[in-house]
């Protein structure tokens, strides 16, 4: 999904606006500052999954709701079928299907990613990031080289991490091919 960010920031402003919560709230809830909330508010920064996220909790809604502006339907069960979740291009070169857009009231959102090889990200530093909450990833195919704290881990198809995402965290495709996986958020 190439969304278009002023839409999403304008979604995110009239709905904490509509609710009277908080600028200074919203940040808080983000873990990020004033004047990096405000960037986001007024769509000079691209998000990140884990602040859109952040920001659909403290709001009481769906992150998919923020990006489409779509409040998801289904209570019972959804199925998403191969190939069909709903695209979100997050990091570049990765590609991320979100397998749950439908479902109203998730507690966790779950992903497909597939991060492409590249022999010149291998022997540089994996860039990190931090987000509240805990993550699983579990590889499909191919190999992942998984950085935490001060960690490595190289994590190959069956292989499975589960970790408190607010240690900074990062990971890039090993091996000499593409890498696919699944992403859990909770």
């Amino acid at each position: 999904m190439n969304y278009n960010i002023k839409e999403v920031s304008s979604r995110l402003k009239s709905t904490r606006e509509y609710l009277d919560i908080t600028e200074e709230f919203m940040a808080a809830r983000t873990s990020t500052s004033i004047d990096e909330y405000r960037s986001f508010e007024n769509g000079e920064k691209d998000f990140s999954l884990s602040f859109l996220n952040s920001a659909a909790e403290a709001l009481g809604i769906e992150m998919i709701e923020l990006l489409t502006g779509s409040e998801p339907k289904l209570e019972t069960y959804s199925v998403v079928r191969k190939d069909n979740g709903l695209p979100i291009e997050r990091r570049i070169g990765f590609t991320y299907q979100h397998m749950a857009y439908l479902f109203k009231n998730k507690k966790i959102e779950p992903f497909i990613v597939e991060a492409p090889y590249s022999e010149n990200e291998q022997n540089k530093p994996i860039h990190l990031s931090v987000h509240d909450g805990q993550e699983m990833d579990f590889i499909i195919s191919g190999s992942l080289k998984f950085v935490i704290n001060d960690h490595e881990e190289i994590l190959n198809e069956g292989d499975c991490v589960y970790y408190n995402s607010k240690n900074p965290h990062g990971m890039i495709a090993f091996g000499g091919k593409d890498c696919k996986f699944l992403a859990v958020l909770i």
